[in-house]
């Protein structure tokens, strides 16, 4: 096999495998959830962290730190902020319950979609196969005969 055939059988292969559902909508799932993470985060930053911190005395999340060394001259402070990773897991907290939602709400559809046709299934009869009609046209002209 050429090099060309190998190359036209990969990019053949990859425009499959990108082109399935799955894939696409991994990925439109990954862009809506990058944009939700944004607004997740302006909500923490600019609503939550302030009445928070308005509740707790006047206290700014992004400003919360434990100093270990005071700046100087020669070098910059070195500091635990804490109060970010207090805003970041306020943050996933949110997204994650949302996320969990959004699941509790999809399997609840698919479930009703499965019961629905579960019941179009015991609803409906199944359908006569045609040797069967066949005889039975058969058995009603040799009644008619006799």
């Amino acid at each position: 096999m050429s090099k060309k055939e190998k190359n036209k059988g990969f990019i053949y292969e990859f425009k499959q495998f990108i082109t399935r559902g799955n894939v696409v909508q991994m990925a439109v799932g990954i862009v809506i959830g990058a944009a939700f993470s944004a607004i997740v985060t302006a909500f923490v930053s600019g609503i939550i962290n302030p009445v928070i911190g308005l509740l707790i005395g006047n206290v700014d999340f992004s400003e919360l730190k434990v100093v270990l060394k005071s700046a100087t001259e020669e070098s910059a402070e070195v500091a635990i902020l804490y109060g970010v990773l207090i805003q970041k897991i306020v943050e996933f907290v949110i997204v994650a319950f949302v996320l969990f939602l959004v699941v509790k709400g999809m399997n609840r559809l698919e479930e009703a979609k499965k019961k629905k046709e579960e019941e179009e299934k015991v609803a409906a009869p199944a359908p006569t196969p045609e040797d069967i009609l066949l005889l039975k046209e058969i058995r009603d002209l040799l009644k008619d005969k006799n």
